[in-house]
């Protein structure tokens, strides 16, 4: 049953503990029973985790170290502390303790389906050239006005069929490809062959929440993994459920800062690959009508009731996005 917190552990003989060839990372900060709820999703897989990371980006507490503690004899959970520099540093140290050729990573606001695993392998292992598989993710409830507009806005559920997406003949006819990388997955449901992260340099520290560009890193990734010549795969039946934040300070503070972090990865972008400017300067008509045209994929689906204020305010974190990632380097070059 989804998000059933009494769901019966049993400890992993020896036999479980070896199984599977995906690690799971999670990174956390001070939300203890949602962290057990996505744990508990975790350990009850089809698939056996080889390992399941919990990567604390809050450490110096006990709440996150205790809720590892008591599922630990449950399957094959590690407790790292984090860096305290935002998601993608967080998932860079998880990184660090991993040495499957697969790697999964949800959020710790997050229930697993059962096959959630199993269904992610099961693509890796069918095509030697997938360097990333998203899924499906679907709202854990819809109870607020805050939660349905979440779900209205963000897309999170890319739908029920299955895509390849790369550089060659699985190349969409969409002028904004691979640019709008939000089309392809979310963070909170994606995984990667352990050798295309590798390739990248893993994740931008100066990308996601905790930092100034406040997100990105998961569209940065997706956007590297197919320039560096990989396919990346939607898969629908590797699914989640995410419990959407509730009221609507928070969803203003999700809105803005997903404006933020589009433009900052796409600054990122320009940065590391200035050859592709040509490129970009040719789609900004496209991308302005996405933006601004009511009847846009990106403007058509939002709920009714949807108030103007996000909509403008998602718009300024736009224009903010670029200044608050050079910002962001610049925070991240001064602590080294």
């Amino acid at each position: 049953m989804i998000g059933d917190q009494t769901t019966p552990l049993r400890p992993l003989g020896p036999d479980l503990r070896d199984a599977g060839e995906i690690s799971v990372i999670v990174a956390t900060r001070n939300r203890p029973s949602q962290l057990d709820a996505c744990l508990r999703s975790l350990l009850t897989q089809t698939r056996p985790a080889a390992r399941i990371v919990v990567v604390d980006d809050a450490p110096g507490g006990d709440l996150t170290p205790a809720v590892v503690a008591a599922l630990a004899p449950c399957g094959p959970l590690r407790y790292v502390e984090g860096p305290r520099r935002g998601l993608a540093a967080a998932h860079n140290r998880g990184l660090e303790v991993v040495d499957t050729p697969l790697v999964a990573f949800t959020d710790d606001d997050v229930v697993a389906d059962p096959e959630w695993l199993e269904r992610i392998a099961d693509v890796f292992c069918a095509d030697e050239e997938v360097g990333c598989v998203t899924g499906m993710i679907r709202p854990l409830e819809l109870c607020t006005d805050a939660q349905v507009m979440l779900e209205g806005y963000a897309g999170f559920n890319k739908g029920p069929s299955g895509r390849v997406f790369d550089l060659r003949e699985n190349r969409p006819d969409d002028p904004l490809y691979p640019f709008a990388a939000g089309r392809l997955g979310s963070g909170a449901n994606m995984a990667f062959r352990h050798s295309a992260l590798r390739e990248m340099g893993g994740f931008d520290p100066a990308l996601g929440a905790g930092t100034r560009a406040r997100g990105g890193d998961d569209l940065s990734a997706f956007f590297e993994v197919i320039q560096e010549g990989h396919r990346l795969t939607y898969e629908p039946r590797a699914i989640v459920h995410h419990r959407h934040a509730d009221d609507m300070v928070s969803l203003e503070r999700q809105v803005y800062g997903y404006g933020v972090g589009l433009t900052a990865y796409l600054t990122r972008v320009l940065l590391g690959r200035p050859r592709l400017l040509p490129t970009v300067l040719r789609r900004i008509p496209a991308a302005i009508a996405l933006v601004l045209d009511p009847r846009s994929d990106k403007n058509a689906g939002l709920p009714p009731n949807y108030p103007p204020a996000l909509v403008r305010l998602e718009r300024i974190g736009m224009l903010v996005g670029p200044f608050a990632y050079l910002a962001s380097r610049w925070a991240q070059w001064r602590e080294r």
